[in-house]
């Protein structure tokens, strides 16, 4: 089994803690130093599209909807509310942590298909 490799590292804001970001083979994981074990990662991430899509199905015929997001993490939120809503919507994601949104704009964005770089994200 390849063993994990750290890409980067940011301070959460307001903490002690750390974000680590980590690389095996075509896997990622966000891991918190607080936590033992990963906050995310890009195998599971079933509980991020069902939030998304239950929270924005009712959205689907609304014109020009605003939806917010709290938390970039790897993208799959976003990536799924993207997909629910029309294309007059805006979604505009919070994140605490500045490298979150780097990575997703690197190298860990290929994992949810490059949401922020769709039109309707604000970051």
């Amino acid at each position: 089994m390849d063993p994990w490799t750290q890409i980067d590292s940011a301070a959460v804001p307001g903490s002690d803690a750390e974000l680590t970001l980590l690389q095996r083979s075509g896997d990622f994981a966000i891991r918190i130093s607080a936590v033992q074990g990963d906050l995310m990662n890009s195998r599971m991430h079933h509980s991020e599209d069902a939030l998304a899509e239950l929270a924005c199905t009712r959205l689907r015929t609304i014109e020009n909807a605003r939806i917010l997001v709290a938390g970039l993490g790897m993208g799959f939120t976003l990536a799924a509310a993207l997909k629910t809503v029309p294309a007059s919507a805006e979604v505009i994601v919070m994140e605490l942590v500045p490298a979150v949104v780097e990575w997703n704009r690197g190298l860990l964005g290929q994992c949810a298909g490059r949401p922020v770089e769709d039109g309707r994200t604000r970051v």
